[in-house]
């Protein structure tokens, strides 16, 4: 694949680690030029120093104000928005409702729901003027194999990833033609910073400390392989390109052909 984003402008929220930031080196691989927001200062440093020629907007992604700002920022820099990707999650370690302190369940639906749902409301709302003038305007939420099949979280973390499939769906409704609006749906990711929801007690627990985590993601799907956030990236890729016009309403299932397990 080369230049399939050339000339594109993008803003990617939550690029400090993991599927955020190989989209951010995906984009600009094939020619976008990209801004990026991000809650983590330190991620943020990094990556400014890694990419130069990326603005970073450090921002809590779950406010209008950080979203504005980011917008703000890549429009300035480049004139204008045509790509709007959200890959800002949080997760909650498979906690069925059995395991759910009932004293937790309303900050614990609150946080999930602001991280994993509400970021993706603010950052479209925010791009959606610039986007509108765009003659190539494209979004891209990142949903969850989850969003799919149980099993592949708690049901708070599933619960906020139907409702990003159903954001995906409903956006794409309200803004064709002028926008399109699709997902990407990854399986179990290595070398993401995904981590556990603060009002659960889980802030400090990542999913990828997982012992053997790369051996069991690869035994659960059919293809047997253990999926990176480069290699989601190239999804969000073709999503955001013109080889993909004629798509809206739908998602991509970087997965591993877990749909086909028996």
């Amino acid at each position: 694949m080369t230049g399939w984003l050339e000339g594109s402008r993008a803003l990617v929220v939550g690029a400090g680690s993991g599927i955020g930031r190989a989209v951010v080196d995906a984009y600009l691989a094939e020619g976008a030029s990209v801004a990026v927001l991000e809650k983590d200062a330190d991620k943020s440093k990094a990556l400014a120093e890694a990419r130069p020629e990326v603005p970073v907007t450090v921002g809590d992604a779950t406010t209008r104000e950080a979203n504005e700002q980011a917008v703000a920022a890549a429009v300035d820099a480049f004139g204008g928005l045509d790509i709007l990707v959200n890959c800002v999650g949080i997760f909650d370690f498979y906690q069925g409702v059995g395991d759910l302190d009932a004293d937790r369940i309303d900050d614990g639906f609150a946080e999930m729901f602001s991280v994993n749902v509400k970021s993706h409301l603010h950052s479209v709302k925010a791009a959606l003027p610039a986007l509108q003038e765009s003659e190539r305007a494209s979004i891209i939420l990142c949903e969850s194999t989850s969003a799919y099949y149980p099993g592949r979280g708690g049901v708070l973390y599933v619960a906020s990833k139907f409702a990003v499939r159903g954001m995906v769906t409903s956006l794409a409704h309200e803004l064709a033609p002028k926008v399109r609006v699709n997902g990407v749906a990854p399986g179990g990711t290595l070398n993401t910073d995904l981590r556990g929801l603060d009002s659960l007690g889980l802030k400090q627990k990542r999913l990828d400390d997982t012992p053997g985590r790369e051996a069991e993601l690869a035994a659960r799907v059919p293809l047997q392989v253990a999926l990176s956030g480069e290699d989601h990236a190239w999804s969000f890729v073709f999503l955001a390109s013109e080889r993909s016009r004629g798509i809206t309403g739908d998602v991509v299932h970087p997965d591993g052909g877990i749909a086909v397990k028996r």
